[in-house]
């Protein structure tokens, strides 16, 4: 994307509202020379169209999403674990095609990132979040290490600002460990798991993170340092509704909601009792729900303790409290209920870039909307330290400023 003023277009004309940053100390602007110490905890890459068709094996070549064409000419996009859907030609325009088309370059990128004030961005897959939406754990696992060689490949020479996570498929378990260790040796600080380890509906059946089958994974990530995130809309597939509201209907409740049970299970189960330095967050669900979660899981274990088990040491809302995280783009509720609950240690911000869900390029503004009340210190954690601690970052601005970037 050019350096130049970005033209904006009506529907997006909203994005530039703010209050403003009157009787703040800084801001999150770029070229404050004072500015917020910046991580976007959810960014996205932009894979190149072919690269699982180029780099799996042969024999799943065939099984890969694709767009199919009926007799009557409508076009349906076809995916293993997925409903298929009809594609409609939405022609985007203005700063929504802009956003369609950014990322693929890592050095755009940079441009993007400094144009938006953020020192460090998170990068999980785009097209591959689809990579864990089959039952076949090997045909998921091969999908995951496509990605892992790219990822390591594209982007460790910017490795101090563009910090991509390792997808792991979690069906597997000692494939899934020793791609960890794989993945570690790469120079990855972080894994990405899907938010149920089989993809598909509940099943009892199927193993879960709440069981000790999976502690070698998590003893794995532990001693490899790597922390572990669970992105929205990767245990099964969030279009359950359909028609009339259902594009609203299934991002709230089967896109963001399901983002919370694999926090309950590391928090309610005792994985942390055995492994105290794992660190993990849901990641893209915001963070509005979690005050009522904390509650309610501590709620759960008081009230119906003829019923837990195990015996925790402390209550699950302080294991998320020691080791959890959230992150989150706009969620001005959220952010109000933060200071209340003692939450401001846990939440992590994100412009989701290149995302229409996110705030770049105006992540300025849209923080200014939201974090009016909160003071300094607790901006500063918020905006990045507390992503420093959970990605193990160094704490030092990385954008340039105005002046140094004309040179």
């Amino acid at each position: 994307m050019s350096e130049q003023p970005l033209e904006i277009d009506e529907p997006n004309r909203w994005r530039l509202e703010t209050p403003g940053h009157n009787g703040w100390k800084r801001t999150a602007r770029a070229d404050d020379p004072n500015k917020y110490f910046m991580v976007s905890a959810d960014c996205h890459a932009n894979e190149p169209g072919g690269l699982w068709h180029q780099r799996l094996e042969k024999e799943y070549a065939k099984r890969l999403p694709r767009i199919e064409v009926d007799e009557h000419g409508v076009k349906w996009q076809i995916s293993e674990g997925w409903q298929r859907s009809r594609l409609l030609d939405n022609r985007l325009e203005g700063e929504d095609h802009v956003r369609a088309k950014a990322g693929a370059d890592p050095v755009e990128r940079l441009r993007d990132l400094d144009r938006d004030g953020v020192d460090v961005e998170i990068v999980f897959p785009n097209k591959g979040l689809m990579m864990w939406a089959t039952s076949d754990v090997k045909f998921a696992a091969a999908q995951c290490r496509v990605w892992n060689d790219w990822a390591a490949e594209t982007y460790s020479p910017y490795r101090d600002r563009i910090v991509p996570m390792a997808s792991i498929a979690t069906g597997d378990l000692e494939g899934c460990v020793a791609e960890v260790e794989r993945c570690a040796k790469l120079g990855f600080r972080g894994a990405t798991l899907p938010c149920k380890p089989i993809f598909g509906p509940h099943d009892a059946r199927h193993p879960n993170y709440n069981l000790p089958i999976f502690d070698p994974l998590w003893a794995a990530l532990q001693d490899a340092n790597l922390c572990v995130t669970f992105h929205v809309s990767t245990g099964r597939d969030p279009r359950a509704a359909r028609k009339d509201g259902g594009a609203v209907i299934n991002y709230v409740s089967h896109s963001l909601a399901p983002t919370i049970e694999p926090i309950a299970n590391l928090c309610a189960s005792g994985v942390i009792e055995r492994f105290p330095r794992l660190r993990f967050a849901s990641i893209e669900a915001g963070i509005g729900w979690v005050p009522w979660a904390l509650q309610a899981m501590d709620e759960a274990y008081k009230k119906h303790h003829m019923w837990v088990f195990p015996k925790l040491k402390h209550l699950p809302s302080e294991y998320f409290r020691s080791n959890g995280f959230a992150s989150f783009q706009e969620d001005a509720p959220g952010l109000d209920l933060a200071p209340k609950y003692d939450l401001c240690g846990n939440f992590m911000w994100a412009n989701d870039y290149p995302h229409h869900e996110g705030s770049w390029p105006h992540s300025a503004e849209a923080i200014e909307r939201q974090m009016a009340d909160l003071t300094d210190e607790q901006r500063a954690q918020i905006l990045g330290l507390n992503a420093a601690r959970m990605f193990n970052l160094e704490v030092r601005r990385r954008v340039p400023m105005p002046a140094a970037r004309a040179n």
